[in-house]
């Protein structure tokens, strides 16, 4: 019984991505038992797309009056300060090895820093 139907791409098992048809006579989903023959496979085009961020909506690179830099990949996480939408990041390993890193934040708009131990 197929609880997933319609899309070939698709095993309609479990819903995972079947892999492209190779030298085999068959097309074996990686998670279940799902089989297909090849030749379901005939005549389809596959097409895909990779799309890359814009660098100016990624990262940020600002300068203050000290002419020090902030720059680092911004996220969408509100500044608790002025409660405004994009802070930057970097993580920095402050204790030992076996615990986990320290993300620091800095605020795009009124350069507030937060800190995080993860």
């Amino acid at each position: 019984m197929s609880y997933f139907d319609g899309d070939p791409n698709f095993c309609p098992e479990c819903g995972n991505v079947l892999p492209l048809p190779g030298m085999q006579d068959t097309v074996c989903c990686p998670r279940c038992s799902f089989s297909s023959p090849v030749s379901a496979f005939s005549g389809r085009e596959i097409h895909s797309t990779v799309v890359f961020n814009q660098a100016d909506r990624s990262s940020v690179l600002l300068e203050s009056s000290e002419d020090s830099e902030m720059k680092g990949p911004v996220i969408d996480r509100r500044c608790s300060r002025c409660n405004k939408e994009g802070m930057i990041y970097h993580t920095r390993q402050m204790r030992s090895a076996d615990e986990g890193q320290t993300v620091f934040f800095t605020c795009t708009h009124c350069r507030y820093q937060e800190k995080e131990d993860s």
